[in-house]
């Protein structure tokens, strides 16, 4: 059962904070330099991220309205199975294990062992990354109430940082010369199929709009909350990536910037100098730390609802006596490690983008085929600027998808090949049980 309205415990603020502390993640501080790799304009940049917020937003208001409607564990596993089938929900579950937290968790790794590096150039980056999986595993599995204090610990920090970085930059030592009126061959930019490419990392950095639409239920007053939560926590967001950004560009030269992962750790130094550049960039590993954790803790979930209705993956759903599913952590970490030791960033990035982009749009489109073929059913809240909100999403993820596939065929080939294998692995081993008495009720 769902909670009554008034033991519902999760008010206004603590709704637009789980936004807030699921997006600012690895992709921040990480994806500029591939931006300036093929889209050399301050301006065009920027706009990234504008649009980047503005398709958040849209995302974050129609999750709103499919949560509101099936306020149970799973997310766009719950989503599709009930708009589409079974198999399709399915799909999206087995893409989450691998691309929606695995191969995200390899990133932040990834990341993290690049920006140690810089500060401590004799690391073995790989062996970090690899260790910092192992140790937040080992956490999580242990002692679930101690995994959330080391998390909101750090997402508090995360959020101190971006505003100590955008807030001292503004002082930096040699500025750049950037003028945000764009010339002719900035809007040319904007318009290029680099700019939808590009798009790609950014979207990235913006995952995580959708956490609150996952725990409607428990939200006191959801039809007002709800989308004021979304809309709060995204709009916050929104501003600090455009003018962390705009930071980095403003304190190093782009030149500089283009084609790498530590570009937080280049602007620290600019600004703080080379002492200065390295304690901030260790608070930076920090809140890479601080990614890692939130992802190994909440990428079981998935896999626990999917447990729930394929009697194969019942395995998953093993807790230990602390209450961690020890399995599922184990499974997705172990995946992680794996990405982690034998990809690159950029194309784990294309992977992941390519891949959960697919998902979101059907799950965005759900909202629209809902709409015609269940009219009546009850919605506790309705998608603001319906359908202009699903279209301009579906029109923004349509664009970067056709795009990424056209110039970077071969991640986004394997994206689909995860698909096939997925509906080949369901229809040979994973016969689906009744599904709607057993789906997890959040509580």
């Amino acid at each position: 059962m769902r909670p009554s309205p008034e033991k519902r415990p999760v008010t206004l603020f603590s709704a637009s904070i789980i936004v807030i502390a699921n997006m600012i993640g690895t992709g921040v501080f990480t994806t500029l330099g591939f931006q300036l790799d093929s889209l050399p304009s301050a301006f065009a940049v920027l706009c990234l991220w504008v649009l980047g917020g503005i398709g958040a937003f849209c995302g974050a208001l129609c999750y709103g309205e499919l949560g509101a409607m099936m306020p149970r564990s799973g997310g766009e596993y719950t989503f599709l199975s009930d708009i589409y089938h079974p198999a399709l929900g399915f799909l999206s579950g087995w893409i989450s294990i691998v691309a929606g937290f695995a191969a995200p968790i390899a990133l932040a790794a990834i990341a993290l062992g690049e920006y140690s590096g810089a500060v401590f150039p004799g690391i073995d980056k790989s062996v970090l990354a690899v260790s910092a999986i192992l140790i937040l595993t080992v956490i999580h599995v242990s002692d679930v109430k101690f995994g959330c204090y080391f998390q909101n610990f750090f997402t508090v920090g995360k959020i101190i940082l971006i505003v100590t970085l955008i807030v001292a930059g503004f002082g930096a030592a040699h500025p750049q010369h950037l003028t945000l009126i764009p010339a002719a061959a900035d809007v040319k930019a904007v318009f290029s199929p680099a700019f939808a490419i590009s798009l790609v990392y950014v979207f990235y950095a913006y995952s995580g709009w959708n956490s609150a639409s996952y725990i409607a239920g428990e939200i006191q007053n959801p039809e007002r909350n709800l989308p004021l939560s979304l809309f709060i926590g995204t709009v916050i967001v929104s501003l600090c990536y455009v003018l962390i950004n705009f930071i980095f560009l403003y304190s190093v030269p782009m030149s500089e910037l283009a084609g790498k992962i530590d570009v937080g750790y280049l602007s620290a130094k600019s600004i703080f100098g080379r002492r200065g550049g390295a304690i901030m960039t260790l608070l930076i590993c920090f809140a890479l730390t601080s990614s890692l954790s939130s992802l190994i803790m909440v990428g079981p979930r998935v896999t626990q609802a999917m447990s729930c209705d394929m009697k194969f993956f019942g395995f998953l759903s093993m807790k230990n006596k602390r209450g961690a599913p020890v399995a599922a952590i184990m499974l997705q970490s172990s995946v992680a490690i794996f990405l982690t030791l034998t990809s690159t960033f950029n194309s784990v990035l294309t992977y992941v983008g390519f891949t959960l982009a697919l998902f979101s749009s059907l799950a965005v489109l759900g909202v629209i085929l809902l709409r015609i073929k269940e009219p009546r059913r009850p919605r506790p809240f309705k998608t603001w600027g319906y359908p202009v909100t699903p279209a301009l999403f579906l029109m923004l993820y349509g664009w970067m998808l056709c795009y990424l596939f056209i110039d970077r065929p071969l991640p986004s080939a394997c994206g689909l090949l995860t698909v096939a294998a997925g509906l080949l692995f369901y229809k040979l081993l994973a016969a689906p049980q009744p599904r709607k008495s057993q789906l997890k009720v959040i509580s």
